[in-house]
């Protein structure tokens, strides 16, 4: 808990019993006085907004128009406002924000903030939204072709050896294809779980770029794609191993799938380059593919969201890589960038902050 030491609209005898009272209260909460600048925070409070700092406007440490115009508007009514506001910085989060008036023992009068982040019901919402629109409809065609088999073995080809096996084969794939797509499902969900937790395990990121090229090297010969790898020595950030080889295992796969294996590319080669610099690290996985037209580059990353549905299901694709992949960026507090131009192929960029030595 930080109170003010000096704040001149407030007795100090107010200010410790102001204090005293939000530090017992579960939720953050922030008292400013009749000038907007902090008298007291909680400790969930300065949780949420770390910048917060006595006798600091509250403007300069809570960017939120929104919080403002609330104050401003309970301030000239003398009644309790509601608000919400997202905020966007480092992570999206969803508040929802109570103002209300406070007249201190001394009789000054300062205003009392209440807040509750609702990100993880937020969260949770859309989640339940998007499983039901869209994971349902990934579902309905694999469910369908399974039962569809299934009544065909019962019925006209109970005794056919060679539709049997043919309609068993069919049906693992589409088997295989609910798994993956459960996988990813809960793999998007555990790491929204932990968005909101910075990793700092220290993990070789060299030892990840080499470790995905041999074991995607296979799917490469089969396609006929070569990969490339460039990197240092070794590059050191803080993060989740297991996260971390998802993201670059799903950047690689991508490329030699959707990029360098198509039939019309003419430079078979995926690149794999990492770059330290001065406090970050990029990672850059490129191919000269087809490409990608502008239209689709800003929803690329969005659950379920494919430029060719047809070709990605085709190729055992579920649309949920690049969300899981910025996710787990999002979490380690990096940048996911896509540049491309049709004809051009495609270049993947993930830019990484370094582990502080």
């Amino acid at each position: 808990m930080r109170t003010l030491a000096d704040a001149k609209s407030l007795p100090a005898r107010d200010r410790h019993i102001v204090a005293r009272l939000i530090d017992a209260l579960p939720e953050a909460v922030i008292v400013v006085d009749a000038s907007d600048r902090v008298v007291a925070v909680n400790a969930p409070a300065l949780t949420l907004f770390p910048a917060l700092r006595p006798d600091l406007l509250l403007a300069r440490g809570l960017r939120a128009p929104d919080v403002l115009d609330a104050i401003m508007r309970a301030r000239a009514s003398g009644h309790a406002e509601r608000a919400t506001w997202l905020d966007r910085v480092p992570v999206e989060r969803f508040f929802e924000l109570h103002v209300a008036a406070m007249e201190g023992p001394s009789g000054s009068a300062t205003m009392i903030l209440t807040l509750r982040d609702l990100s993880e019901a937020r969260r949770v919402e859309r989640m339940r939204v998007d499983f039901v629109a869209n994971a349902s409809h990934e579902l309905r065609t694999p469910l369908a072709s399974l039962l569809g088999f299934v009544e065909t073995l019962q019925g006209p080809a109970r005794d056919d050896v060679g539709a049997r096996v043919k309609f068993l084969g069919i049906m693992r794939e589409q088997a295989r294809r609910m798994t993956r797509l459960v996988d990813d499902l809960l793999s998007l969900s555990r790491i929204e779980q932990n968005l909101h937790l910075l990793p700092q395990s220290p993990v070789d990121l060299v030892s990840i770029v080499r470790h995905i090229a041999d074991t995607l090297t296979p799917m490469a010969q089969e396609n006929n794609v070569l990969l490339k790898v460039e990197a240092p020595a070794s590059v050191i950030v803080g993060g989740d191993r297991d996260e971390l080889l998802r993201v670059v295992e799903n950047l690689v796969e991508n490329a030699i799938k959707y990029g360098a294996s198509d039939s019309l590319c003419a430079n078979r080669q995926v690149d794999i380059t990492l770059v330290a610099q001065e406090r970050q690290c990029v990672l850059n996985v490129s191919d000269y593919g087809p490409g990608i037209a502008p239209e689709h580059l800003p929803r690329l990353t969005e659950r379920f969201y494919r430029v060719d549905a047809g070709q990605s299901r085709a190729k055992g694709g579920t649309g949920l890589g690049l969300a899981i992949v910025k996710h787990i960026v999002a979490r380690h507090r990096g940048r996911l960038g896509i540049e491309s131009q049709p004809g051009q192929g495609a270049t993947f960029s993930v830019t990484f902050p370094l582990q502080a030595s």
